[in-house]
């Protein structure tokens, strides 16, 4: 494929929503987000599925409910913040090296608020206990300096995803419970990358362009809502263990964005040159040479101007086991398998509302991944519980197809968090989780060709707090 004809296909909207939706916070699988509970953060998420009076079941399982005997309100909010270096170098499609820094650290202290109420019912409904929540359960936000040498991959990918999850439990046994909650979600989506206008023009044959010397922006945004499903149960065998499982959704989006590239002065004053010589061509007979870069000519001169796009995204689904047993009335062991299926994302498929802009894929072919957690708490005494955790979250990429946008890798997780009763019905909690990452390494291609090659090497805190009322 030449150069030129690369250009037809260049895709804000598949680099930007494919690549951002992609390049997650690194304390999660992907871009997939578990920051729901403070008291799960403490634990390294062990145990999210048999949590004990914790009202974040009511997204990660609603059955678990059946087993809060009280009307419990909570609020959580973790911050999130990511610190990445990298180390590498860049050429365009013509082979010349690509000036610029190493990006700074992309990663900003982000907060990732959530609120969850459980309700038990009673008289003729007591066994059935109803719940809502307000979560984040994908999302990430990450910014690079523009003049990175990088800049071609990503600059800004700012992704949020907010779920209103509302759950009921029927407890059928002293023993056994099940739930199930509807999902709606809401996604909005802010990227932005740049582009070598200079190469555009210097491949296309305008004298005096150079690439690497005339950038534009190039950003897009959009929206979009969709609707899934979680269910599970909680079993208790005996009075010291639990068992616990869940099963969330797919959510598929249907992303409807803006297009906008701010292309500089001079690839502007060359569109009516490109448009002069497309009406050229379709004047002249259909064996004339130029009938070959027609393609090219018309997406030139009518291409790289706002324009309206959409994007179809399916979200993975995750399902989850976990395990609960106590040692003694103060000391209890927790474990979480949890598997993300995240082969749903396979690529994404952009198409615009300007048939001089060529529909575009960026492929991904994930696979799904796995997180192993294994935590504990200790009721110290009647006012505090300590608790603690770790786990290793397997990382979706590989090496084919992983970009800037997500360095990702296997990575491990280290927490520690406590629990203060102020009251029988007030507590606040309280969590810190460090997250090591195997340092990635990068080979990776835009649609206009550049390639960037480095390795990343980098880490993430979290730090939590939350509290609960019960009445």
């Amino acid at each position: 494929m030449s150069n030129t004809s690369r250009f037809t296909q260049f895709s804000a909207l598949a680099v930007g929503i494919a690549g951002a939706l992609a390049f997650g916070q690194v304390h999660a699988s992907g871009f997939q987000l578990r920051e729901s509970s403070v008291k799960n953060l403490g634990r390294s998420q062990a145990g999210t599925a048999v949590a004990n009076g914790d009202a974040s079941v009511v997204s990660y399982n609603p059955g678990a409910m059946g087993f809060i005997d009280q009307n419990t309100v909570q609020a959580d909010v973790t911050v999130i913040d990511l610190t990445a270096k990298f180390e590498g170098s860049a050429h365009n499609a013509l082979g010349m090296p690509i000036s610029g820094g190493n990006g700074g650290d992309p990663g900003n202290a982000t907060a990732v608020p959530a609120i969850a109420a459980v309700f038990p019912l009673h008289g003729a409904l007591e066994k059935l206990t109803l719940g809502a929540s307000v979560g984040a359960p994908f999302g990430l936000k990450t910014e690079y300096d523009s003049d990175w040498v990088g800049r071609y991959n990503a600059v800004t990918s700012d992704v949020k995803t907010v779920d209103l999850t509302l759950s009921a439990a029927l407890k059928l046994s002293p023993t056994f419970s099940v739930g199930a909650g509807l999902i709606y979600e809401k996604a909005d989506v802010t990227l932005s990358q740049m582009v070598d206008y200079g190469l555009i023009l210097a491949s296309a044959g305008i004298p005096g362009s150079v690439p690497g010397t005339t950038d534009g922006l190039a950003k897009v945004s959009g929206t979009s809502h969709g609707y899934g499903w979680v269910a599970g149960f909680e079993f208790r065998p005996t009075d010291r263990f639990a068992i616990g499982y869940s099963h969330r959704s797919e959510i598929d989006q249907d992303i409807k964005g803006d297009a906008t590239f701010n292309a500089p002065a001079s690839f502007v004053g060359s569109q009516p040159l490109f448009q002069q010589m497309a009406a050229q061509c379709l004047m002249a007979p259909p064996t004339n040479p130029c009938y070959a870069q027609l393609p090219t000519l018309l997406a030139l001169g009518n291409g790289f101007v706002p324009t309206n796009a959409s994007a179809a995204l399916t979200t993975p689904s995750t399902d989850t086991v976990s395990l609960r047993y106590d040692f003694t009335d103060s000391f209890r062991l927790m474990a979480d398998w949890q598997q993300t299926d995240w082969h749903s994302l396979r690529s994404v498929d952009v198409h615009y509302d300007n048939p001089y802009q060529a529909p575009s894929s960026e492929a991904f072919d994930w696979k799904d991944s796995r997180l192993l957690s294994l935590g504990a708490e200790w009721d110290i005494n009647a006012a505090w519980t300590l608790r603690g955790g770790v786990a290793q979250d397997k990382s979706p990429t590989h090496d084919d197809t992983r970009t800037p946008r997500l360095p990702d890798n296997t990575r491990t997780l280290l927490s520690i968090g406590a629990t203060w009763r102020v009251t029988d019905a007030f507590s606040v909690d309280a969590a810190y989780q460090h997250i090591s990452i195997k340092s990635p390494s990068i080979d990776a291609f835009t649609s206009l060709g550049t390639e960037l090659t480095g390795k990343f090497s980098g880490h993430a805190d979290l730090f939590g707090i939350a509290a609960q009322y019960r009445f």
